[in-house]
């Protein structure tokens, strides 16, 4: 049941959201005949929740469940083309935060801009400060593109004073530095493509819902509100992409194991099973990381194939579950259990939208028996969806996302004693509404999560405006409601928190 204290949050929220709404739409000149208005950009985030459910996303212990894990992710870019306003992943910086407009003076392939963000709890948390984020960000990005090479480096500099210190940690993306991406490109043949370095990687069919996507995401910049984009966080990694008639494949290979940025208690609170609460700075997860170089590794790959409109991909993956899913019980730290990853996805027209299906097998090998409790079990993970701009300018999207675990009987019966243990099914229902405004500057959106299993919640509103060519601003909140203290979203109920954003893109 939602509290009033939930409630009161909620209503806050869209209060807010609609003071800003309700002084843009003031604006809105008038509409034109059917027909003659501009064409409907409705623009998605693939990009929750290999912490959350296990997802981020979207799902564990110190960690996030990864289930959640499964969130969606930005489009594949080799992948065929969805239609216009449908199936995009991941908010990308529009014209104006990008400033494909006006140069400025600046050199040419230079981009970026000049952010500043803020936001606030809405709950009282004893381990976490009152603010939730007030960040400073400056983003430079520079890419150079050549007949068969190229590269790109993209640096952000930032400042919060929510955090403690800023000490540069490149993998965990905490300090006054986050390399975005620092690649090299090359086509040596006509149909292979190389890349080398870092960079942003995402696959799979979800909505913010990541199944085979076993790339590292960002729970915590997702949580505290900031741009979608940085849910998807970077890998150290070669890229070989290989074209045919027949099928495309895709191989990721990277050599030291990259993991999620995952909930750790600095700055999202979490639940602790060995405390039996939650905790946050009075409880800094600790963990056992691989990192063992060419031994400690993960390999990805992708099949994949267009039939006449009709998107089906395989996939593979070896490596490690990519929040802290185990626990070592000589040391106290948590641990990266290996894991095995096979799935397959399918993608086409449905009606006037667009449907999807996709479906994993997480094999965790270092439990195939289900006996050994601090190791979680295998399971299976199913997602179906559909998306469609059901009238003008207004995009609806729905999922519904399920883990089934494997061995429940052996897990029940090696439970330890006041341990609070996990459905053997896993619920998830998701829900999108965007609509644009305003000739596509006003966009309106909710993104919504609802597990009917673990009776719990998380709501992303979310209004965001194009000033002009280069300046933006936008207000939202993240609001997590739920009946106990254990489940993934209801772990992070007193998480809740309310944000703004200004940004000038260059």
């Amino acid at each position: 049941m939602v509290s009033g204290h939930i409630l009161k949050t909620l209503v806050a929220a869209c209060v807010l959201c609609g003071i800003l709404g309700g002084q843009l739409y003031a604006q809105e000149e008038p509409a034109l005949p059917e027909g003659l208005g501009p064409a409907s950009d409705t623009g998605d985030e693939p990009a929750l929740p290999e912490g959350l459910g296990p997802a981020t996303g979207e799902s564990d212990e110190p960690g996030l469940p990864e289930g959640l894990e499964s969130g969606k992710s930005t489009q594949g870019e080799d992948e065929p083309a969805l239609p216009e306003g449908i199936g995009e992943e991941v908010d990308k910086p529009d014209e104006a935060e990008t400033g494909s407009g006006d140069r400025g003076g600046l050199p040419e392939g230079l981009t970026g801009y000049f952010e500043v963000r803020g936001g606030l709890r809405t709950r009282e948390d004893p381990y976490q400060r009152d603010g939730s984020i007030g960040e400073t960000r400056l983003q430079l990005e520079y890419e150079k593109l050549m007949d068969k090479w190229g590269f790109k480096v993209t640096a952000d500099f930032l400042y919060d004073d929510v955090i403690s210190h800023h000490r540069i940690h490149l993998d965990e993306g905490r300090g006054w530095l986050d390399l975005r991406e620092a690649n090299f490109s090359w086509t040596p043949i006509d149909f292979a493509d190389v890349k080398v370095g870092r960079q942003i990687l995402t696959w799979g069919t979800g909505d913010l819902v990541f199944i085979n996507d076993l790339f590292p995401k960002d729970w915590n910049s997702f949580f505290i509100g900031r741009d979608n984009e940085y849910l998807k966080a970077p890998s150290d990694a070669v890229k070989v992409s290989l074209f045919s008639d027949v099928a495309n494949l895709d191989v990721v290979y990277t050599p030291a194991f990259n993991a999620d940025r995952y909930i750790d208690g600095r700055q999202i609170s979490y639940y602790n099973g060995v405390l039996g609460r939650r905790a946050g700075r009075d409880a800094i997860v600790s963990v056992d990381r691989p990192n063992e170089w060419f031994r400690e590794d993960e390999i990805a790959l992708r099949v994949y194939k267009n039939l006449s409109g009709l998107e089906l991909a395989g996939y593979g993956y070896r490596g490690f579950w990519k929040s802290p899913a185990g626990m070592n019980v000589v040391t106290g730290r948590a641990t990266f259990p290996d894991l095995s990853v096979y799935g397959f996805s399918a993608r086409t027209t449905v009606g006037k939208g667009i449907g999807h299906v996709e479906v994993g097998y997480y094999d965790s090998t270092d439990d195939s028996s289900g006996n050994n409790p601090f190791v979680p079990n295998s399971e299976w993970r199913f997602l179906v969806g559909y998306e469609q701009e059901v009238v003008t300018d207004l995009t609806v999207g729905i999922q519904y996302y399920v883990e089934l675990m494997e061995d429940y009987g052996a897990y029940r019966r090696t439970l330890p004693a006041g341990t609070p243990a996990r459905d053997e099914d896993r619920h998830v229902v998701t829900l999108r509404l965007t609509k644009l405004m305003q000739k596509g500057n006003l966009r309106l959106s909710l993104f919504a999560y609802y597990s009917p299993s673990d009776d719990d919640a998380y709501l992303r509103p979310n209004v965001h405006y194009k000033l002009d060519d280069h300046w933006s601003a936008e207000v939202g909140a993240n609001v997590f409601i739920g009946e106990d203290a254990h489940t993934f979203f209801g772990q992070f109920e007193r998480d809740s928190n309310v944000y703004v954003a200004m940004r000038y893109g260059f």
